[in-house]
């Protein structure tokens, strides 16, 4: 094989494994804003737990420190919605994806702000070269090929949900003898502020060593 043609193998090869987890949203009932949206195989499904594999795919994020969930989200959203808007040095403009993530510290002081870290996802014609940033407070981060454990609710994704259902699974993969990431969880929302009803919101704890599927 000539280095050209192996050169273009090695290139294809990266391009499927960066954009392989970002889809048309069709394939998911929870993806009904946005036309791609994060792609997972379905490892099982228990009563209180789903186990997800995604593959590693990339997003563009930045941190914003706050006391609460919703005012760091909210500081945060404002700079990635400028970058999708066009806020880039080649001025390109693109819709936001499903879904977005918040990284959420487990270990918070009642009277010290935590760092929040919001990601939007790339589309896939973005995964390999994404429009740079003018703003220096956006940065692409690149999330790992990995298994998590996933507890979905409905409603509104605020500070003391997001808490509450961490507990919860956090309760339910102690009970399970499961071993995750307990350093910090991740606050998902798949629906835009104007969406009303049938709300979609989960929380993920990465899974650490083999996932459990049995309870």
């Amino acid at each position: 094989m000539c280095v050209c043609a192996a050169t273009l193998l090695c290139v294809l090869a990266l391009s499927s494994v960066a954009s392989g987890s970002v889809g048309l949203s069709n394939s998911s009932s929870f993806c009904s804003e946005s036309k791609e949206c994060l792609q997972f195989d379905l490892i099982c499904r228990t009563a209180e737990y789903e186990v997800r594999h995604y593959s590693a795919t990339r997003w563009v994020s930045t941190d914003a420190e706050a006391y609460f969930l919703g005012v760091g989200a909210a500081m945060a959203f404002r700079r990635l919605y400028h970058y999708i808007n066009g806020d880039n040095k080649e001025g390109v403009k693109f819709e936001m994806m499903a879904p977005v993530l918040v990284e959420v510290p487990e270990e918070v002081k009642m009277w010290e702000p935590a760092i929040y870290t919001l990601s939007f996802l790339l589309p896939s014609a973005y995964q390999e070269h994404p429009p740079t940033p003018t703003n220096d407070k956006l940065y692409f981060s690149d999330m790992a090929d990995m298994d998590v454990y996933v507890r979905s609710y409905g409603g509104w994704m605020l500070s003391i949900t997001s808490r509450v259902h961490a507990h919860l699974l956090t309760r339910a993969l102690i009970r399970a003898d499961a071993h995750f990431n307990n350093t910090h969880h991740y606050a998902v929302g798949y629906d835009s502020p104007l969406k009303l009803l049938n709300r979609h919101n989960e929380v993920w704890f990465v899974v650490e060593g083999e996932p459990v599927c049995e309870q």
